[in-house]
């Protein structure tokens, strides 16, 4: 046997004993506890740890999404979005958390995007349908540079009810990916009155649907909890 056969194995376990700390430190930030494990940060905020004790809500929110809206997935842990940030539309800058009080249905989309395109008249027709003092679609647009086309396209597509909300700097989408939210567009998120993500989606729905509409009033009945 040479000298370098007798090394090959010797490097083959440095590298099992590098990929075994690294798990390890991964597991390291599970916690077990309560009913579910939950994940737990150091720099988890005073926001976080509220939300992170709706796993119960997030779960039964998660059992009613189903047919068109199967795609929503419970929120695990659910988190704190209050601190997302982008313009209201008379253009000033607000956060998730301006809307206290409401369920929110947040919905990032841009023009060059299909199938964002394909489900905003379903959004809008939720909006029409359920927007109140208690429920809003908060549709975020993120095209990059000024409104021309996104106004254009809200125009030509006859969507009236939505809010214009914007975000050119694409800060709240890079923000939701940071936290493995959004993967692409759409992206859609269910947010309770105290600005915790309980479900979230990547892809398009049939939001003005009666599948839509259980899953909003299972969400409703979570706030009221």
């Amino acid at each position: 046997m040479t000298e370098r056969t007798k090394l090959l194995p010797a490097k083959r376990w440095i590298a099992i004993a590098a990929l075994a700390g690294a798990l390890a430190g991964a597991i390291a930030v599970y916690v077990s506890g309560g009913e579910t494990g939950k994940f737990a940060t150091a720099s988890s905020s005073p926001e976080d740890r509220i939300c992170a004790a709706k796993t119960a809500q997030a779960e039964r929110i998660g059992a009613a999404a189903t047919g068109e809206v199967a795609a929503m997935l419970p929120a695990d842990p659910p988190q704190s979005l209050a601190s997302l940030t982008f313009n209201d539309p008379s253009g000033k800058p607000m956060t998730i958390a301006d809307l206290k009080g409401k369920t929110l249905l947040l919905n990032l989309w841009a023009t060059w995007c299909a199938p964002c395109r394909a489900e905003m008249p379903a959004l809008d027709a939720l909006q029409k349908a359920q927007g109140g003092e208690d429920f809003e679609v908060v549709a975020v647009n993120i095209d990059t540079g000024d409104d021309t086309k996104p106004k254009a396209f809200l125009q030509d597509t006859g969507v009236t009810e939505l809010g214009y909300y914007r975000d050119a700097s694409l800060g709240i989408f890079n923000e939701m990916k940071s936290r493995a939210l959004a993967l692409g567009l759409p992206v859609t998120a269910l947010i309770d009155a105290e600005g915790c993500l309980l479900a979230h989606m990547n892809g398009p729905a049939e939001w003005n649907s009666p599948d839509a509409q259980t899953l909003l009033s299972a969400a409703r009945a979570s706030t009221l909890r």
